[in-house]
């Protein structure tokens, strides 16, 4: 079983240790692979409206993290973005498709109308095909606009979703 709640500050060296593997390596996230961990914190914590945390019920173990913000300001501002992160040892178990379930039940109840992934990496063809079958439609490809580590640049999607209020 899962629990996703709040993030809270006692938290942050647990999910520094699932986020920092991901933004080091480069492949799926903007942000420069030499983010320090105050710069991470930011991103991930402070910016965002909020962060939550999955939490493995078994033994206490931080599975994934997500975070919840304004896509835009002001007159955008009723649509919301997204990031989602899942740790090496709990892929393929689901936690992304539960943290992308109560995200938008969350962005509805904060009241949100739509959520938009801006850069969905086209080469994380897994991401990809999630997000579809809950829901998302790519809404336009942005060519290379992503510069990979390995495969130079490549395509990035935008994804939306309207949700239902």
């Amino acid at each position: 079983m899962l629990t996703i709640r709040l993030f809270e500050e006692a938290d942050w060296n647990a999910t520094w240790r699932i986020v920092e593997p991901v933004f080091r390596a480069g492949d799926t996230y903007p942000y420069s692979p030499d983010i320090t961990r105050d710069e991470a914190f930011d991103v991930w914590v402070a910016i965002p409206q909020a962060t939550y945390i999955a939490i493995d019920d078994e033994n206490g173990a931080i599975l994934g993290t997500y975070y919840i913000k304004p896509n835009q300001p002001a007159q955008g501002s009723h649509v919301c973005n997204c990031g989602y992160i899942v740790s090496d040892a709990a892929r393929g178990r689901g936690v992304a498709s539960q943290m992308c379930e109560h995200s938008q039940q969350e962005a509805v109840r904060r009241g949100f109308r739509a959520m938009q992934y801006n850069l969905v990496v086209a080469t994380n063809e897994g991401a990809v095909r999630l997000w579809q079958k809950l829901g998302f439609q790519i809404v336009g490809t942005l060519s290379e606009a992503f510069k990979h580590p390995i495969l130079g640049y490549v395509d990035a999607h935008v994804m939306y979703k309207k949700l239902t209020i």
